[in-house]
């Protein structure tokens, strides 16, 4: 029998996707947030493409502060698409 792929919902597009296709964006118990490429930081996570386009989307639609029911500031996006581009989680 074949393995279950989970899926995840894209805070985005919107569209369902493997969890491996998926960048992870994590709140930290100290409220930090940043992208988690490996998937095992600590914290409340939410999904994301791995496309510049989709985090416009969320930024703009302020998807993430929904979804961890917290304030996010400019810097936050800024970073963001920083570790985006860099494609690394920076640890």
């Amino acid at each position: 029998m074949p393995k279950k792929i989970p899926m995840r919902q894209c805070l985005g597009c919107r569209e369902m996707k493997p969890k491996g296709e998926l960048v992870r964006v994590v709140r930290s118990p100290e409220g930090e947030i940043s992208l988690d490429f490996r998937g095992k930081k600590p914290g409340r996570g939410a999904y994301l493409c791995p496309d510049p386009a989709c985090l416009a989307k969320v930024k703009k639609s302020r998807a993430i502060e929904r979804a961890f029911s917290a304030q996010v500031g400019q810097e936050v996006y800024e970073a963001l698409e920083e570790q985006m581009r860099a494609g690394d989680g920076g640890d």
